[in-house]
């Protein structure tokens, strides 16, 4: 296992992005989509937000939604803005941020997707699953 491998090399690249203007319906639609769990949330270039499925399952029921079914019915959503829901005061690291580094941050904090973020903008979203696929292949 090389110890200063940057966290490029195991980060998701092309991000699915949220704006504030879109709704909490499109987040559950790409949430269930593209098989993921945490969608950065911008303005602009800027990375303001996170939303996890987590926090659509905390306001809905989100979960008992049929995952083909592209239909989403869940009233509570219209209660609420992305804004409202997203997690704020992101820590976010650079793409040469070791794997170590980014390890030790997730383990000791309470969220599991940190957007890394490069001059400004949005470069790559990396999350425990993306480490723990990392941890497997080593063996």
């Amino acid at each position: 296992m090389k110890k200063r491998t940057p966290i490029s090399e195991i980060m998701t690249k092309n991000v699915i992005t949220l704006n504030t203007s879109d709704n909490l319906d499109t987040a559950e639609l790409l949430f269930k989509k593209n098989k993921i769990r945490h969608i950065p949330v911008i303005s602009g270039k800027e990375v303001i937000g996170m939303l996890s499925l987590t926090d659509l399952l905390r306001i809905s029921f989100a979960d008992a939604v049929d995952e083909e079914d592209d239909s989403v019915e869940t009233i509570v959503y219209n209660m609420f803005t992305i804004e409202q829901v997203m997690a704020k005061n992101l820590i976010s690291v650079a793409s040469t941020t070791t794997i170590k580094e980014v390890a030790q941050i997730l383990a000791k904090k309470e969220f599991h997707a940190i957007p890394v973020i490069d001059n400004g903008e949005l470069s790559g979203i990396v999350t425990t699953t993306d480490l723990i696929n990392y941890l497997i292949n080593q063996f």
